[in-house]
């Protein structure tokens, strides 16, 4: 499962894609244009890292965030359906979770990461538990996660 093959399928298939990433910082982002004519696909790639920034950019309710945390089924939910009503691509991705070494909790381990990917009236919502606790790493294979799961979409 390869950038390679996905980047032949998103422009073979003419499909739009966006991202909202936040525990991978544009990790996403820079994979999906690192190769030449990812312009034909790739519409924009949004680090919504803090709270304020999922709040302010895409219109994550404050109750979510408050009530079941920023990284939670509900806010990558949010975040990957407000993301296609701005982005307006065909395929759109999100990511929060807790990349390390630090920030993790009993109830949300380091290693935690949600994917929200909404492909038409599709939506797929991952939980992944990785067993890494180094952050290079958690994020690497979120992408490959991603990755992986979109190319089974299309």
């Amino acid at each position: 499962m390869s950038i390679q093959l996905l980047h032949k399928k998103l422009i073979k298939k003419k499909l739009t894609i966006s991202v909202a990433e936040s525990c991978t910082g544009g990790l996403l982002a820079h994979n999906l244009t690192k190769l030449a004519n990812s312009s034909k696909y790739f519409q924009m790639g949004l680090i919504t890292y803090s709270n304020q920034a999922k709040i302010k950019v895409l219109k994550i309710s404050k109750n979510i965030i408050r009530k079941y945390g920023a990284v939670s089924n509900k806010c990558c939910s949010a975040m990957v359906q407000n993301l296609s009503k701005i982005s307006k691509s065909k395929i759109n991705v999100s990511i929060t979770g807790i990349a390390g070494p630090g920030g993790g909790s009993k109830d949300k381990p380091v290693g935690l990461v949600y994917i929200g990917i909404k492909k038409g009236k599709t939506l797929l919502i991952k939980k992944k538990q990785f067993v890494s606790k180094k952050r290079t790493n958690i994020q690497r294979l979120t992408v490959k996660e991603v990755i992986k799961l979109i190319l089974n979409l299309v």
